[in-house]
């Protein structure tokens, strides 16, 4: 229940955020050959929304498992060696995305007393996208760390 609503929620903001993206940029393409003023948000829009993309897309490549694989050297290892860092790297990379979560919530509340230039929201909601993406990778990592100690046992 607790994946499909996390899944469903990473799905809905990567829709929304891109697109958010694409009818900002279109509207930039617009006004752009039209005599139509460009409105001075879009390209900050244009930023926001891509960030956020990328942040809620993280989750599912993560899930999906869509991240890169250095196969080549991979398969030239022992069998041993593979099963050490088929829990080593995720492990690691779990280390990595908890860290950058905590310090993420720190970055959002000094973001908070911030303005953004030309639309004048707080910062703190821009900064939260790295705490979106720390913690949606991070649960996901859990869940395969979890699988791979399942499968392990004898």
């Amino acid at each position: 229940m607790l994946n499909k609503t996390i899944g469903r929620l990473l799905k809905i903001g990567t829709l929304l955020s891109t697109y958010g993206l694409l009818f900002t940029v279109l509207l930039q393409i617009i006004c752009r050959f039209t005599p139509i003023n460009t409105p001075p948000w879009t390209e900050e829009a244009s930023r926001i929304l891509f960030i956020y993309a990328m942040s809620f897309a993280a989750g599912l490549a993560m899930k999906n498992e869509f991240y890169v694989h250095l196969d080549m050297f991979y398969d030239r290892f022992p069998e041993r060696l593979k099963k050490i860092l088929n829990l080593a790297v995720p492990t690691i990379t779990l280390v990595l995305f908890v860290v950058t979560a905590i310090y993420a919530i720190k970055f959002v509340i000094l973001g908070i007393p911030e303005k953004s230039p030309s639309m004048g929201f707080n910062m703190g909601i821009a900064f939260f996208s790295i705490f979106i993406m720390s913690a949606s990778i991070s649960y996901y990592l859990v869940r395969k760390i979890v699988k791979i100690m399942k499968n392990s046992r004898p």
